[in-house]
């Protein structure tokens, strides 16, 4: 069975800069991995590629063992069904209710009514641990961590086979992060999911992770499976996961293979 999403020697620069240097990556059907690194080191871009939105300038993109990068009008189409997404920030849409937001790519996508999308809209929020009442608010009624709730509902509402998590954590304290963890593992594990997170947060990290892999520099530095990370014996992903100040990240006295 081919992978849920594999990439090769993909590389991507704007301008003079080097974003994505040869990356090589896998991802199994089933598995949830986070991408971890510094800001500017070429996570967002990563996911933007996967997804399509910016096309790489070399190397292979597949998923379920198609090539996508040159994909276009319905076949892009078709395979973007296969993708949810839970935005930093939520990014619900200020001018439309709970429940229109939860339901908006269905909507689009399928003809259905307004009473069974708000059915639907109650069903997933019940998964998320909401009330069918939070449906008929607008997102600037709701707290940071409810805001999360409905962006997770969202993104699992059109069945997607593929989640990608973009800082699921930021912004929350410390409690409803470890409750948005909880909410992502349930979620993805009730429904089958692959999931790909990119975040800061090591917390987060460690809690929803089957694997980790680090960027620096535009290259995957270290690869491994989720509890290996604190243990990694690579000097960057050392300094990354305990937060030090000091370190090659930041000193830039050694290799990138951490030697």
């Amino acid at each position: 069975m081919a992978p849920k999403i594999e990439l090769v020697d993909v590389k991507k620069s704007f301008g003079k800069k080097v974003v994505l240097d040869g990356i090589n990556l896998t991802v199994e059907k089933g598995e949830s991995l986070v991408v971890i690194g510094g800001s500017g080191t070429g996570k967002s871009v990563l996911i933007k590629c996967i997804l399509g939105l910016i096309k790489p300038d070399s190397g292979s993109i597949k998923i379920d063992g198609q090539e996508v990068t040159n994909l276009r009008g319905k076949e892009r189409e078709e395979l973007m069904r296969k993708f949810g997404m839970l935005f930093q920030g939520g990014a619900l849409f200020d001018s439309l209710s709970v429940w229109e937001n939860i339901t908006f790519a269905v909507k689009q996508n399928e003809k259905i009514s307004n009473q069974a999308a708000k059915d639907l809209a109650i069903e997933k929020l019940t998964s998320v641990g909401l009330g069918k009442e939070v449906a008929m608010l607008s997102p600037s009624e709701l707290s940071g961590g409810m805001q999360k709730r409905v962006a997770l509902a969202r993104a699992i509402c059109a069945k997607p086979d593929i989640i990608f998590f973009d800082e699921p954590t930021t912004g929350l304290d410390p409690i409803m992060a470890d409750v948005i963890n909880d909410l992502i593992i349930q979620c993805t594990k009730d429904l089958g999911l692959t999931t790909l997170s990119i975040t800061h947060d090591m917390a987060s990290a460690s809690k929803i992770a089957t694997n980790v892999a680090m960027l620096f520099e535009g290259k995957l530095i270290w690869q491994g499976r989720a509890q290996e990370i604190y243990h990694s014996k690579n000097a960057y992903v050392d300094q990354f996961v305990h937060g030090r100040a000091h370190g090659p990240i930041t000193d830039g006295k050694i290799g990138t293979d951490g030697k």
